[in-house]
C-alpha cells in the first residue's frame, strides 16, 4: 500500500470529475485543507461552485470511493461554497456585490412566472445562497403577497432603501410603497424609472444570486433591465397550451436581440394529478415546453405539475419550497432551482480561466 502524502491525495483526487463543469475538482480548485492523520485518515474540503450544486453527492462518494482505492481510512468530506461571476466587474458598475443576475419572464401573464420566480428564490436560500429578489411586475406587483412579507423599507445610513427580508430572501416590491389596492397607472418611462431605483437605489449588499421577475411580454422593463445591468441568463416559463407557447416565442427572440443567454425552459402546470384516484388529467396540453425547447436549441428544465398547495401557499404567503410537505411541483422547483445554479456556474467556469494547484 503506497503511503499517502498531500501530493498523492491530490493526484488521487485528480480523478473525481465534476459533472456539470467537465474537469476534475483539483483542477477547479475545488479542494482545500487536506489533512492526513496518523493511520491513513483523510480528511479535507470541497469547495463548490455553489451551495445549491446538485450532483454533490455524486461528487463526494466518487472522492471516498478513489481514496480509499488508494489506501486512506476513514475519509472526512467537509463542505463550502464560493458561487462564481458569470460576468466581470466593470468600472462604475451597478450591483458590483452581485455575481449573477437571473432574470425569470414569460410572455403571457397567467403562466406562473412570479409563482416560479418566488420558489426559485427561496428554493436557492434554502440550499445555502445568498439572494435577493426584484418584484420588476410594477404594474402588477405579487412577490409580496406570495412570500407574505408586509411593511416598509427604511433608510440604510449611507441613505440606501434596506430591502426587507423573508425566508433568508432580501426582496424588494413597489408594492411596499403603496397604499393596498391603488392601481399603479404608469407609462413606460415610469415603470422603467423604478427598475433602474431598484437596481441602484436598494441596499443589496453582497448576493449570490439576485432573481428578477420581470413583468409577462417584452416591454420597457425588460428592455431597462438588460441596459443596465449585466444578466447572467434568463429562465423562461410558458405552459404547455399553444397560445402560451407562441407569446414565450417572441419572449425568447427578444432576449436574443439583447444579447441576453437564455439558460432554458420550464413548462408549468404540466398536469393536475387527482389526489383522491392519482389519475393525471393534462388540463392545458400535452409536451409544448419540451417541443418548443427542442425547435430552439434551448435546455428543457422540465414540468410542474398543477397543485392546489401551490396556490394555496401563494395565497397566505408561504411558497411550495417553503411548505413541509409542498408535493410534486415543490420538488420540482427545488430541482430547478440546482438546474439554474450549476448552469450558472457552468457559464462562470468558461468565462474566466480557472487556476489549478500544482
Amino acid at each position: 500500500m503506497n503511503e499517502l502524502s498531500d501530493t498523492r491525495v491530490l493526484d488521487v483526487l485528480r480523478t473525481v470529475q465534476e459533472p456539470e463543469l467537465g474537469r476534475d475538482i483539483v483542477t477547479l480548485n475545488m479542494v482545500k485543507d487536506v489533512v492526513i492523520a496518523d493511520g491513513g485518515d483523510v480528511s479535507f474540503t470541497i469547495e463548490l461552485t455553489t451551495p445549491a450544486c446538485p450532483l454533490k453527492d455524486e461528487i463526494e462518494r466518487n472522492a471516498r470511493a478513489a481514496l480509499r482505492a488508494a489506501g486512506a481510512r476513514e475519509v472526512t468530506v467537509t463542505w463550502s461554497s464560493n458561487v462564481r461571476r458569470t460576468t466581470p466587474v466593470q468600472p462604475q458598475q451597478l450591483l458590483p456585490g452581485v455575481k449573477n443576475i437571473i432574470a425569470v419572464a414569460s410572455g403571457k401573464g397567467g403562466v406562473g412566472k412570479s409563482t416560479v420566480a418566488a420558489n426559485l428564490a427561496v428554493a436557492l436560500a434554502q440550499d445555502g445562497a445568498t439572494v435577493g429578489l426584484i418584484d420588476a411586475d410594477i404594474t402588477g406587483p405579487n412577490i409580496p403577497l406570495m412570500l407574505g412579507v408586509e411593511g416598509q423599507p427604511v433608510a440604510s445610513p449611507n441613505n440606501k432603501i434596506v430591502p426587507l427580508e423573508r425566508y433568508g430572501v432580501k426582496v424588494i416590491s413597489i408594492q411596499f410603497f403603496v397604499p393596498e389596492g391603488q392601481p399603479i397607472v404608469w407609462r413606460g418611462p415610469l415603470v422603467g424609472g423604478a427598475i433602474q431605483q431598484f437596481l441602484r437605489d436598494v441596499e443589496w449588499g453582497d448576493l449570490d444570486y439576485l432573481v428578477v421577475d420581470l413583468p409577462p411580454g417584452t416591454s420597457d422593463a425588460q428592455l431597462t433591465l438588460a441596459q443596465a445591468v449585466p444578466i447572467s441568463g434568463a429562465v423562461l416559463v410558458t405552459t404547455p397550451q399553444d397560445v402560451s407557447l407562441l407569446d414565450v416565442t417572441k419572449a425568447l427572440a427578444m432576449f436574443r436581440r439583447l444579447s441576453v443567454p437564455v439558460l432554458g425552459i420550464v413548462e408549468n402546470m404540466t398536469a393536475f394529478v387527482c389526489p383522491h384516484c392519482g389519475e393525471a388529467t393534462e388540463i392545458f396540453g400535452r409536451g409544448g415546453g419540451e417541443r418548443f425547447a427542442s425547435s430552439n436549441d434551448l435546455e428543457y428544465f422540465g414540468g410542474i405539475p398543477l397543485d392546489m398547495r401551490v396556490r394555496q401557499g401563494g395565497d397566505v404567503g408561504v411558497p411550495a419550497v417553503a411548505q413541509r410537505d409542498g408535493g410534486p411541483a415543490a420538488d420540482a422547483m427545488r430541482a430547478l432551482a440546482r438546474t439554474v445554479a450549476a448552469r450558472m456556474s457552468v457559464r462562470a467556469a468558461t468565462a474566466a480561466p480557472i487556476l489549478s494547484i500544482s
